[in-house]
């Protein structure tokens, strides 16, 4: 079979079936800007219409946009709510007074966000997602959900305590770009669920777990907040933890400790890998590190 172009692979990646007949641009990331407005009912997006390879090569330059560095990011079409346009006269009440504190990694499908949006509703999360199409549907995703909550009555049972408004994806290479997005000590929480095991040893360098990327993970993790593992591959799992543990800014939690948090029992299960590993009865290996206090 012969190999595909790098460009044959991106214009199969750009073939995100459209869910709705609104074209919602990667910039605005499923976000309506004023110009968008009332143009029409948006649809839950399907997978099937999203076409995606299983993994990415993260070391292949995706021509992918990132500010210089963290005060040079527009989150206003992320969080439009929060923060205010930059040709808006003047921000409204609240407005750019929060940052994003939690970030999912290599998010997928975006359940972990999904789940945890209303169960949050004033914390400021972000799904990061190499792949195009995944980034697509995730971002079509979070603009039917939050148009679906903005039309329901307020005394709906469907109605979810912040309407989704706390949380968005965008597409980025976090092992390259995470300190380009994130001040130091800004996040509380980062998510590495069910990453790539990348099995083959000449691989591994490409996995999201490394020594030299705990140390961008220690940078952007305020002391005190919680670096959380999932995983279905054991070897994976000895890694990680082998190299967080090994890491002097990370602190081991004990299982123990967390388990009535909600917030790791949706990081097992709310996943579209969680969800797949619970139907064929698999195991999940959970390791979650507290990031220490900065050295004297």
């Amino acid at each position: 079979m012969s190999k595909r172009t790098h460009d044959q692979v991106e214009a199969t990646e750009m073939e995100a079936g459209p869910s709705t007949g609104i074209s919602l641009t990667p910039s605005t990331n499923g976000v309506n800007t004023p110009d968008q407005a009332n143009v029409g009912l948006l649809q839950i997006p399907q997978k099937r219409f999203y076409r995606q390879r299983a993994h990415a090569n993260v070391f292949v330059d995706h021509e992918l946009d990132y500010p210089k560095s963290p005060s040079a990011m527009d989150w206003s079409f992320h969080y439009p709510q929060y923060f205010s346009y930059p040709d808006q006269a003047e921000p409204l009440p609240g407005q750019n007074t929060k940052k994003v504190e939690w970030a999912d990694v290599g998010c997928g499908f975006g359940g972990l966000l999904m789940a945890l949006a209303p169960m949050f509703p004033d914390t400021l999360m972000l799904g990061m997602e190499i792949r195009t199409s995944v980034t697509k549907y995730v971002t079509d995703r979070i603009a039917a959900t939050r148009q679906s909550q903005s039309l329901l009555p307020s005394e709906s049972s469907e109605k979810k305590p912040g309407e989704y408004q706390n949380v968005s994806v965008i597409r980025a290479n976090a092992m390259k770009h995470i300190t380009n997005f994130f001040d130091k000590g800004q996040l509380s929480k980062i998510f590495f669920l069910f990453p790539d095991p990348h099995f083959k040893n000449r691989k591994q360098k490409a996995r999201i777990i490394t020594p030299g990327l705990l140390a961008e993970y220690a940078y952007v993790l305020k002391p005190g907040g919680i670096l959380y593992t999932v995983t279905d591959v054991k070897d994976l799992h000895d890694w990680m933890a082998h190299h967080l543990n090994n890491h002097p800014l990370f602190i081991p939690i004990p299982n123990s400790e967390l388990e009535d948090d909600p917030i790791l029992e949706a990081a097992r299960t709310s996943t579209e890998e969680g969800k797949k590993v619970e139907r064929n009865k698999g195991d999940k290996w959970v390791a979650c590190f507290r990031r220490a206090e900065n050295p004297q």
